[in-house]
């Protein structure tokens, strides 16, 4: 189950998997999905289950596919290190789709640039567009809404007992919103929401606002 937000009179779905769809712009946001790791840690010697590189390109595909939407915007940290074999099934991802696809980049989008514009990317520091503002770190500047990623923010929330439930979140603050991590062997940074806050949980199947 999706979630919708509504902000400076423009309408967001929030997707399980972490992205955003902006309806008006008909624009899909995604942060963090750091491909290549699993192949960089695997080489490193790192018991990472191979499964997990498919996982991060099937989870593309079904929010991709989901939404329909005309274009995709990568917010930062869209490869996680320098080219190894994800790149391959990264190109191959990218002809199969026909959205216009944009990255804003991220500390770790170190790949020469000329990769991503010979696949039809392209890439920006940050965006600017109707009173929103695209980054990959969250920035505070007065006047406009910033989308951004970099934390790979979580909640914890308490059950029973001593029972502590760690998840994934989308994080609002009154002129931010933090997406999660997209990829699937990234880990969280937990934040302790504020008065006004608002946090959204993210399950396998269900965006949940608990605050």
């Amino acid at each position: 189950m999706n979630q919708s937000l509504s902000i400076l009179d423009q309408n967001f779905v929030l997707y399980p998997s972490g992205g955003i769809f902006w309806v008006e712009k008909s624009t899909l946001l995604i942060a963090d999905v750091h491909l290549g790791k699993v192949s960089h840690f695997r080489k490193h010697g790192s018991a990472v289950p191979f499964k997990a590189i498919a996982e991060n390109f099937n989870q593309l595909t079904r929010i991709a596919n989901s939404f329909e939407a005309s274009s995709i915007c990568f917010l930062g940290d869209l490869f996680h290190s320098s080219l190894n074999t994800e790149w391959k099934l990264f190109e191959d991802w990218v002809n199969s789709r026909t959205e216009k696809i944009i990255l804003v980049a991220g500390n770790h989008d170190i790949i020469n640039p000329l990769k991503y514009e010979k696949l039809g990317i392209a890439i920006y520091s940050e965006i600017i567009t109707e009173g929103f503002l695209l980054t990959h770190h969250p920035e505070e500047r007065e006047g406009v809404f910033n989308f951004c990623g970099h934390i790979h923010p979580g909640i914890r929330l308490g059950g029973l007992g001593r029972q502590v439930l760690k998840l994934s979140c989308f994080f609002k603050t009154e002129n931010q919103l933090i997406l999660p991590a997209f990829g699937t062997f990234t880990g969280n940074y937990y934040l302790e929401p504020k008065s006004g806050d608002q946090v959204f949980a993210v399950t396998k199947n269900e965006v949940i606002q608990v605050c």
